[in-house]
């Protein structure tokens, strides 16, 4: 009778823990520096000028700044581009981790905090191989780095053209290119000009729902369109 209280008491214990675990990783954490799946408001459609300085990735000593502002982003979200493709390191959270790595980053810490981003899946190379800022169409994108525009060119897709391919190397970080893609490049831009991080407005993103399924819906009230963001070796992005 003795045995049979313990195991039931333990077997208690452990459920009451189980649900603590359970209860701590959907705990509300830190709130998001940028919007996360929230509907679109009448100011978030308007105009809201170049972002404030946000490193939202790295690449070694590469810093890739938030190329929107704040206000007009719907959600962050990461996924493959190609073997060439070289992985960014995403500063913040994973606000999609398993619910495993959720209580173990509640109960002993770590997995970031303030900056929200999902990972998309799909595509091939490294699972972070493009930064994908969602905002709706007609957003003004700024440059996502300090450098020089070393290629504009037509982003080609079946055939068709879909907005503009702007590719700029890095002041400090030459060795590498930074592409930007789905969005409409600003008639000023130029091969040859330089660009500076949140200053150089570059282009506007473009509807690009019609084109293709964008992951980023999931995880947005809207048709999940974004500038995205991808860094290879110099050598392999065909400038002109």
């Amino acid at each position: 009778m003795r045995r049979a209280r313990r195991r039931a008491l333990l077997a208690l214990c452990g459920l009451a823990f189980l649900v603590v675990l359970v209860l701590a990783a959907f705990r509300p954490g830190s709130s998001p520096v940028v919007g996360i799946g929230t509907p679109a408001s009448a100011s978030r459609l308007l105009p809201a000028g170049p972002p404030r300085p946000l490193v939202v990735a790295t690449h070694g000593a590469l810093q890739i700044q938030l190329p929107v502002n704040e206000r007009n982003v719907t959600a962050i979200g990461y996924h493959g581009a190609g073997d060439d493709a070289l992985p960014l390191d995403p500063l913040g959270r994973q606000a999609n981790e398993g619910l495993f790595s959720r209580i173990f980053h509640r109960i002993f810490g770590g997995g970031g905090g303030g900056i929200a981003y999902y990972q998309l899946g799909g595509g091939d190379g490294p699972s972070t191989g493009s930064l994908n800022v969602g905002a709706a169409p007609d957003t003004d994108v700024y440059s996502p780095v300090d450098g020089t525009v070393v290629g504009l060119r037509d982003y080609i897709l079946d055939g068709k053209s879909y907005g503009s391919v702007i590719d700029i190397q890095p002041s400090d970080e030459p060795s590498v290119v930074v592409s930007v893609t789905h969005l409409r490049a600003d008639p000023a831009l130029t091969v040859g000009a330089p660009v500076t991080s949140r200053t150089t407005k570059i282009g506007t993103i473009i509807d690009f729902s019609a084109v293709e399924r964008l992951a980023l819906a999931r995880y947005t009230q809207d048709a999940g369109n974004h500038v995205a963001i991808s860094v290879r070796t110099a050598t392999t992005v065909p400038l002109r």
